[in-house]
Formats: structure tokens, sequence, C-alpha cells
């Protein structure tokens, strides 16, 4: 019987996938055109860790090739990364982050520099974010502690090019030059299948992050040299997959570096290391919050500020004009009362949303005299804080005037008009055929985006109108959404001429690699944000910096739950319920089947730390805390409910949702709330 020999895989890509399923749709694209480019036998796995965002059903409904691999659970990046490692059987294996795009050619190139190069283990590209600026974590150092105490300490970021203090990203080393390094980026890791056999793959103690460290430092260890290759490019939308703002990153991160550290430093060394990196975690955690803190806090004690400096003023004119009996108010009142008035006053305004966007000057004017009808009610039950209706009146109209007018002035700095209701419109102009400029603009009009499409720039395999030239326009022409601008030669001078504030390319007509050049290739001034409308895909993408999560222009739902006014009336709830059930708990807890999981709950609850009801089955955004019941726990079923159906029924308590949602399932299940 003749033996039938199976083609020899020159590449392994390896995806670990987790709630980015647009992203993952893209990256998956750009490699579909990069095997194609490269014409050698190729197999791609996707390991997914339990997404609940579809990225499972998208993975087998578009790309049949690929190898997928769905764990029920999230074992982390290490872990998943391995699974499908022990499987490939590439002569050369990369691991892809989910939110990359690689050009049309980068395969090629890469399995070209590693044939080239037979003592290279590892090997980087260039990478960009979003807007098409280099990441400079494509080429890096070992992180010694010394290293590691320039990049922490900011060192690193004030002499990015110095030899002694910018070694963490190889400042001083040229980004156009390949390059030998020592740490190679997760985000895109090309392996030698060889020197992955001889130095073990990824160390699975690292959940995520520093893992790449790791295994780049075995690499070395085991003779093998790892290269910054910038003979191609990808964008790397980073941030999307990892929230590198938030405060768990921050742990996460150094923590892994301490792993590294004990692992591999001597005992002294990894001392000192580990003394470093917890000093920065808090540095950082703490520098983070505080920044966190300062954004959300900013108006309200800007706003809180105005109102008691314009009760100052009253209170020293009245004393002077209109005080019935002559004299000052007692020095109670601007270190007691009024503080309390600003309270009641700011705290109403908000509830009544006069700090949502866009602002409404009327949610302010309700919010205030709300405000003052209970100041000047709680005043008659208070004998000795009783000073002046006519001051808590007036205070109430100049609190109006304060918090309107310091809208005003913000919104005149961002957007250049005095209409609070009303947000600057982006211009954006749609880089591709007309088809696909015209699904760019049916996307946007299902998504609402408030943007006005100026129109499109033919990539060429149609002219733009007869007679069109665009040096010779004037400012006072107006294009409707369906009219090309230009040509794609013409770019240049299309976004100074119309103000564009935004560029979406259509994936379907420009190769990656023309994306990329035109992101790097068009001037800084004035700044445009780039998106791309993948082929076949309902998502527009993009980024708007390298530390900020991507985004993207989607046909989703919009969900109730998650509207301002909704998640307020949500969190007074659980509120007043925490409370009321923690006074009733003498006798509710001998009822709970988990005791002090109840008692756990109602404190967890009452601090903002979850919520009674909510998603359990259904993703929600990064900010949605944990819920305690989810919607279906109170559907009547007589057989268990399939996962479809649990998100289905989420799906529907999201975008649909109102408070007594929430107390008819807690009725329902009230002997359940301590689980």
């Amino acid at each position: 019987m003749p033996v039938i020999s199976r083609p020899v895989v020159k590449l392994s890509v390896v995806i670990v996938n987790y709630n980015v399923c647009y992203f993952l749709e893209q990256a998956l694209l750009s490699v579909r055109r990069a095997v194609e480019k490269l014409g050698q036998p190729v197999e791609v796995f996707v390991v997914d860790n339990n997404s609940a965002d579809g990225s499972v059903a998208m993975v087998r409904a578009r790309f049949p090739e690929v190898i997928l691999i769905a764990n029920r659970d999230n074992p982390g990046f290490s872990k998943a990364n391995n699974q499908a490692l022990r499987r490939a059987t590439g002569q050369y294996q990369l691991l892809l982050n989910p939110d990359t795009v690689v050009e049309e050619d980068t395969f090629r190139a890469c399995c070209d520099f590693m044939d080239a190069h037979p003592d290279c283990g590892g090997l980087g590209v260039k990478m960009l974010d979003g807007q098409g600026k280099f990441l400079p974590e494509s080429k890096r150092a070992l992180p010694t502690p010394a290293v590691a105490f320039y990049k922490m300490f900011g060192l690193a970021s004030v002499f990015p090019k110095s030899r002694t203090f910018g070694r963490y990203h190889l400042g001083f080393l040229n980004k156009e030059e390949t390059h030998e390094i020592e740490v190679l980026s997760g985000a895109f890791m090309l392996l030698r299948k060889a020197a992955l056999d001889e130095v073990g793959l990824l160390d699975e103690d690292y959940f995520m992050y520093g893992e790449d460290i790791d295994l780049s430092y075995r690499l070395t260890q085991g003779g093998w040299k790892n290269y910054y290759f910038p003979g191609t490019r990808i964008i790397h939308y980073k941030g999307e997959s990892t929230k590198r703002t938030s405060v768990n990153y921050v742990f996460v991160f150094y923590r892994a570096m301490v792993i590294f550290a004990q692992k591999h430093f001597a005992p002294g060394r990894a001392g000192l290391f580990s003394l470093l990196i917890n000093a920065a975690i808090w540095l950082r955690a703490g520098a983070a919050v505080a920044e966190r803190l300062a954004v959300r806090a900013a108006p309200l004690l800007l706003d809180a500020g105005l109102i008691w400096g314009g009760m100052y003023f009253l209170k020293t004119y009245w004393e002077h004009n209109h005080k019935f009996v002559p004299g000052a108010y007692p020095p109670q009142y601007m270190a007691v009362a009024v503080p309390a008035y600003i309270a009641v006053w700011l705290t109403s305004a908000y509830l009544s949303g006069g700090y949502d966007q866009p602002v409404r000057t009327s949610r302010v004017v309700r919010g205030i005299f709300i405000g003052t009808l209970l100041i000047s009610a709680a005043s008659n039950f208070l004998d000795a804080w009783r000073f002046s209706k006519a001051l808590i009146i007036l205070g109430g109209a100049w609190a109006v005037a304060a918090l309107v007018g310091r809208q005003l002035v913000a919104h005149f700095i961002k957007y250049k008009n005095l209409h609070l209701s009303e947000r600057r419109q982006k211009n954006i102009a749609i880089v591709g055929s007309g088809p696909e400029s015209r699904r760019v603009r049916q996307l946007l009009d299902a998504a609402q985006v408030s943007a006005r499409v100026i129109g499109y720039v033919s990539v060429g395999e149609e002219p733009a109108e007869p007679g069109l030239d665009i040096p010779s326009l004037s400012h006072s022409v107006t294009h409707s959404s369906g009219e090309a601008l230009g040509e794609l030669r013409q770019l240049d001078d299309i976004i100074r001429l119309y103000g564009l504030n935004e560029l979406i390319f259509c994936g379907k007509d420009l190769p990656a690699s023309q994306i990329i050049a035109l992101m790097l290739g068009l001037p800084a001034e004035p700044p445009v944000a780039y998106k791309i409308l993948p082929e076949d895909s309902q998502y527009i993408i993009g980024s708007s910096s390298k530390d900020a999560p991507g985004d993207y222009y989607t046909l989703d739902i919009a969900l109730n739950l998650y509207q301002p006014q909704q998640a307020r009336a949500k969190r007074l709830l659980d509120l007043l319920s925490s409370a009321a059930l923690l006074a009733l708990s003498p006798v509710l807890v001998w009822f709970q089947a988990q005791k002090a999981g109840f008692l756990r709950n109602c404190a967890s609850v009452l601090l903002g730390r979850r919520t009674w009801v909510g998603l359990r089955h259904l993703e929600g955004p990064a900010r949605a805390v944990p819920a305690v019941l989810s919607p279906a726990d109170a559907a009547n079923s007589a057989t268990p409910l399939n996962e479809v159906t649990l998100r289905r029924l989420e799906l529907l308590y999201a975008k649909d949702y109102e408070p007594g949602t929430d107390l008819s399932v807690l009725w329902r299940c009230w002997r359940r709330l301590g689980q």
C-alpha cells in the first residue's frame, strides 16, 4: 500500500482570543491574505479562552480552514498558546495577537529571513499602533534591575535614545535597521520549532504578560539569537485585548516581572529586583487610581468651588444690604451649611442627568430645583441651621448658572461652539470603491454615529468625476456622501481641503500594506484618525492611541441597561435593597442555603463591587461589575436552559431594562441571594 506523504508545513500561526471578535476577524482576514502570498503550506490555530462575544461561531462560519480550540474556561495566555504549539507542526511557529493586522508579504518576508539566518531562534517585526505610530516595544532589552529601574521611574522616557537609560526599548537602535535584540514582543513572536523543542514552550506560571520575556531569555541562553526585523510591518491595536491603563494591568504586569526575576536572577539580584518592582507597583497603581479619580471628580470639584465662591459673595452682599437683623452670619454657615447645600445640589443634578453627555440644560435646572426644594424643606426642621430662605433660592439660581456656565466653557474649548446639546460632528471620508463606500455609510447610519460623510476617495478601479480638480475647489462646495472626492494620489489635499477628522479604509479594496503605507505617508498635521472596514465585516475598527482601547463602529444593539439614567437607577436600587436586606438579615439569613455568602453579597453590592441582577452568561462592557443573579435565574423551566437560551434571555433583559425587572428577579430568587 503506497504511503501518502503530507506536505511539510512551513508556518504555524497561533492566535489566542478572549472577547475581541471584531479584531480577531480582521486579524484572520489579514492572515489569510499573507498565507496566499507565502505560497507554502500553513496551519492556523485559534485558541478561544471561553469568549462570550460570538468569537467561536464567527471563526467556524467565516474561517473553516482554521483549527479552532474552544476552551470552556480561561486558562491564561501561556497555557492557551501551548495548547496549539503542542499540536503545531510548522517549521516556524508564530504567536500572534488577535488585535493585529499583518501585511500581505509579512509571512513570506519573515520566513525568508529565518531561512537565511539559521541561528535565529525568534524574530520580531516593526509594529505600528492604529494611527501608524511606531511601537517602541518592537525591540526590547532584558529587564535587568538597572534597566527596569530606569523604565519604571521614568528615566527611559526622559532619555529614550540613551544607551544607559533607554535600554528597555533600545531607543538608541535605528528602528529602520535589522538588529540582534534580547526580548521579543508576544504580539508577534516568530519562533523556530527546532529552538522551541530545545528550550521548551511558554512558562505556564505566567497567566498573562512576562511569558514573552521569559521565552526570549531562554532562547538566548540556549545559544539562539533573537532579531528585530523592520522588513515588514504589522498594525497592533495595543490596548484592546489587554486594558493597559487599568490598575489591574499594573499589578499583573509587574507581578510577572517578579516571577521572571525569581526564576532567572541570582537570589541577591532577584531580591533587589522584587523590591524595585513592588515599589513601582504601588507607585504606578496609586498614580493610575489618582488619575482616574481626578478625571472623574474634576468637574464636580470645580462646580463645588464655583458654587461655594458664589455663595460667599451672596452671603456678604445679603449681610450688608438685605439681612433683617444686621450682622454677620455665624462661621458654621460657610463651613458646614453651604457645603451641605452644595452636596445636595450636585447630588441632585447628578441623579437628574446633569453630568450626562450630551449635556442638557433642562437636566441641570431640574436637578438644582429639586435640590433647592429638599434643602428648603429640611431647613424647616432644623432651627439651629435655619439661616435664610432667600439665600437658598439665590444659591440655587447661582448653582444653575455656575454648572451651565462651566459646561459651556468646557464645550466651547472642545467643540468651538456654544450648543451644549450638540457635539461637533466628525468629517469622514471613505477610501475605497463606490460599493464599499455605500456599505460603510450604511454601517455608520445603523450604528448612529454622529458624523458627516463628505464622500469617498477612489482607489483606482473607478475614475473620479469628470473635470474634478482638487486644488481649484472652493471650501463652500457641499458634497453628498455618495460623491467621489478625488483619487488616492490627492488624499493629502483632500484631507486639508475638507477638514477631515477621520479616514475609513475599505479592506476589500486596499491591501494592508497599502493602508499602512498611507498611514505612514500622510502628514501629522492636521491630525486624522484611521479606521478599517475589513472585507465582508460588520465592524469598522480603529484605535486612537497605543495606550487606549481599540474602538469600533458596529451594528450592535444599544442596550438600555447601560444608559446613564438606567445605570443610576439600578445603582440606587442596589443600595436601597442591600440596606433593607442587611436590616432584615437576622431573619432572612436562616432561609439562605449559603448564609455567609448572603451577608458577603449584601456588603459587596452595598459597596458597588457587585450588583444583585445582571449579566452572567453574556459579555458586558469592561466597566460592568459581577452579578449575583442572572435574569435567567427567574425563568420558569422544567429543564435546564442551554447556553444560547441563557444569553438570549440576558440580551432581552439588557435591551429592555427597567428597575422593576430587578425587583421581580429578587422576589423570585430571594432564597438564592447567597450564591
